[in-house]
């Protein structure tokens, strides 16, 4: 363990306690002159940094990659994923956990830097990372924990004083990424493939006594897991899908054991409502499209199931049948979560059996008419009624909406009170993100945070992010990259 009282480290690195198999022990890529670009102050607060030791030169060779932590050797981890469909080896090709940060309110959080360099798992990659991605991931990530949606988070982005070949020479940069862990679906799969089995039991312990430990006496702790495993996603995927983010690359190496949010290279925002949005420039086929999503979490839960099958029970049989009743839970699960937040969305406290009908007409009505779909819910929540409102068939839906908001005994203010929560004012619109990294690529950072600044309390419905809601000129036509 690390005990830096000074500045707040207390780490400990127990992903090392399972077989040396699942991870390479890595050196620091030294850069030239690495420099401070933003740091998460109440992040850092959150676990125990001193913040003003965090903006000292030694911290910051720290998250630029140059330097270890004391008494910590930093490792790459091993994983595998089906990357759009097809099965692949993989690992931290650019990224290195530097330890795991027990926080003073005894929460064990992986502290890992991303763009630091080649690794074992680079398979010919330079291991870097470039700024714009990097304030980018810092961006959208702090933006979906202000959305409440469960997240690895940003602690600092550093440049490193290097130019990153791509296209062109790019700013290089260190992301320095913190999260509940970085056990992945990829992670098991890694194991299974590998057919060891009391490599993969000791993967299911570890992941079940960090995340899990209230299952870890359970007559059957690996069908528990799954069960967990299940239902987190089922919630992530639902509060995805409520505030219109689209992932851009849910391959089974970037869904967490966790059910933490992770990896924002191609992911964006839906503006105008259609469920086939896409945003990935190589998701060609649409795999990973606005209405995929829940369909591509069963199925990569799926896959999770089956690295579990050896664990479940003795008899293959069985244990297909035992993986299969779980996982037959997943889409009424979803549903449960999706239509529990569109009721507050419309300010329905109570359920009726009707209300299913009424959200789905609504979405209906939104795609015909072309509506931004966090503006209509906007709109709602506040009483302005826009173009789209004054077509006959939204003014039967209101009629419709209106009676069922006086079936239930909840007044007006608290209907309001109740969409507030759960409608957000603002969200990072794709223009506003692209303005703001191409500013800070241009060495002015000012409208990048003040960007971050307003998606910090997105539900507030203030003044100052009335600029903000504003939907780009060009709808859902905006691309987004793999490779950040």
């Amino acid at each position: 363990m690390v005990n830096n009282y000074l500045s707040g480290w207390n780490l400990e690195l127990s992903f090392c306690d399972l077989p040396d198999t699942f991870y390479a022990l890595v050196e620091p890529n030294i850069v030239s002159s690495p420099q401070l670009v933003i740091v998460n102050d109440a992040l850092a607060s959150s676990l125990g940094l001193d913040v003003e030791q965090l903006k000292t030169s030694e911290t910051i060779d720290v998250f630029a990659g140059n330097k270890k932590l004391e008494g910590i050797e930093p490792i790459a981890q091993a994983y595998a994923g089906h990357q759009f469909g097809n099965f692949t080896m993989l690992g931290d090709g650019r990224a290195m956990l530097l330890g795991e940060q027990i926080t003073p309110q005894g929460n064990r959080m992986d502290i890992q830097l991303k763009g630091s360099g080649r690794t074992p798992f680079s398979r010919g990659g330079d291991g870097r990372a470039a700024l714009g991605p990097m304030l980018r991931e810092y961006l959208i990530s702090e933006a979906m924990h202000g959305l409440s949606i469960p997240t690895t988070r940003s602690l600092a982005v550093t440049v490193t004083g290097e130019p990153v070949l791509r296209e062109t020479a790019l700013t290089g940069a260190v992301l320095t990424r913190v999260a509940s862990s970085h056990l992945r679906v990829g992670t098991f799969q890694y194991a299974a493939a590998r057919q060891e089995v009391e490599d993969l039991r000791a993967l299911a312990d570890y992941a079940i006594n960090r995340h899990y430990p209230s299952i870890a006496k359970k007559d059957n702790p690996y069908l528990s897991l799954l069960e967990e495993v299940i239902a987190r996603q089922a919630s992530l995927v639902a509060k995805w899908q409520l505030v219109g983010f689209i992932h851009g690359v849910m391959n089974t190496d970037n869904m967490t054991i966790s059910g933490e949010t992770i990896d924002y290279g191609p992911c964006a925002f839906m503006d105008t409502y259609e469920p086939t949005t896409v945003f990935s420039s190589i998701d060609v086929q649409g795999r990973y499209s606005y209405r995929n999503q829940p369909g591509i979490a069963e199925w990569n839960l799926t896959r999770l199931a089956e690295t579990l099958l050896p664990l479940l029970h003795d008899d293959q049989e069985k244990a297909v049948e035992l993986a299969e009743n779980k996982l037959s839970e997943f889409a009424k699960l979803y549903v449960t979560n999706w239509m529990g937040g569109m009721r507050a969305k419309l300010g329905l406290f109570n359920e009726e059996e009707q209300d299913e009908i009424l959200v789905k007409d609504l979405l209906a009505l939104m795609q015909e008419h072309q509506a931004d779909y966090t503006n209509t819910f906007r709109s709602l929540t506040l009483g302005r009624l826009e173009k789209m409102f004054e077509e006959s068939g939204f003014v039967e839906w209101k009629e419709r909406w209106t009676a069922r908001l006086q079936r239930q005994s909840n007044n007006e203010q608290a209907v309001q009170q109740l969409m507030k929560k759960h409608n957000p004012s603002v969200i990072p619109r794709n223009h506003r993100v692209e303005e703001a990294l191409q500013a800070a690529e241009e060495g002015d950072m000012k409208p990048f945070l003040k960007l971050l600044h307003v998606l910090e309390h997105p539900y507030a419905y203030t003044a100052e992010q009335e600029d903000y809601t504003v939907p780009s000129d060009n709808g859902n036509s905006y691309q987004t990259y793999c490779g950040t």
